[in-house]
């Protein structure tokens, strides 16, 4: 007896696979940007932002929409050295073209102000801003008489006649390590049904000097962190840093949970998404 041959119809039962060609693949862009030119990193109709200005080029090589993924939100006029940007291509669209025409075509098609520094294929599931286990951010404070001007763009000026007292600002700064409810240090309306539970690791300040200009910097490292989170932390370490505040004060202000406790929120030009680690 001869073996039945299956009829066309029968290959419709089948089990579906994907031809190697369709295999997703995720790419992430390691970008610096001047966040003076920018609405901010997330797409906003009618507005240049980075997301926007990074998925338009994208458009434009692969002839299709391509949704990218940032590992921070970051506010208009904040900036950033080493932002992370996830996305999927498939096979067939980097056929013809390595990552190294891809970062020099990117960077071709992107406005001033924004550079693509790298490109590295990830693992599947791979996401710029899931997959993070934390994130670096720092803030220059200029305090003198008179303005900066190299760090003018860069640094928040305070103007005042005597220093900081950074040592009274560490000591405020302990407060904030480890995972609290960080309600207080984050924009009302963005914490409405949200957890603002998070976790900050490390925070250090200390001087240096750019181009002859003396700074101090407030680097704080956490695992995630609320709408202008940072920026709050650091007006308040500023209140302590001119002494209008004494250093136990900013563990009132993380306790009450309320908005209206804290001090103001920073310039945002002052702040820098400075690195983020998987």
């Amino acid at each position: 007896m001869t073996e039945k041959q299956p009829k066309d119809n029968d290959k419709l039962h089948d089990e579906p696979h994907n031809e190697p060609h369709d295999e997703p693949r995720v790419l992430a862009l390691t970008v610096a940007y001047d966040g003076a030119g920018f609405a901010g990193f997330a797409r906003q109709l009618g507005q240049m932002t980075v997301q926007g200005e990074l998925e338009h080029a994208l458009a434009i090589l692969f002839k299709r929409e391509i949704i990218t993924v940032g590992a921070g939100r970051t506010d208009a006029g904040v900036h950033a050295r080493n932002q992370v940007v996830s996305f999927e291509l498939i096979n067939d669209e980097l056929k013809e073209r390595s990552l190294e025409k891809l970062r020099t075509s990117l960077n071709a098609l992107t406005s001033d102000g924004l550079v693509v520094k790298a490109i590295a294929e990830k693992p599947a599931g791979f996401s710029a801003r899931f997959s993070a286990m934390q994130r670096e951010y720092r803030y220059r404070i200029v305090s003198s008489s008179v303005p900066p001007v190299f760090l003018a763009r860069y640094a928040w000026w305070v103007p005042s006649d005597q220093p900081f007292d950074v040592h009274l600002m560490r000591q405020a700064a302990q407060y904030l390590q480890g995972e609290h409810d960080f309600k207080t240090f984050c924009v009302a309306k963005s914490a409405e049904g949200q957890t603002t539970t998070r976790r900050i690791d490390q925070v250090f300040i200390f001087g240096m000097q750019h181009l002859g200009e003396d700074s101090i910097v407030i680097q704080i490292r956490g695992n995630a962190f609320l709408h202008s989170m940072v920026r709050i932390i650091v007006g308040c370490l500023v209140e302590v840093g001119l002494r209008r505040r004494p250093p136990e004060w900013v563990g009132e202000v993380l306790a009450a949970c309320d908005r209206r406790a804290a001090a103001q929120t920073a310039p945002a030009h002052g702040l820098t998404l400075w690195d983020v680690s998987y």
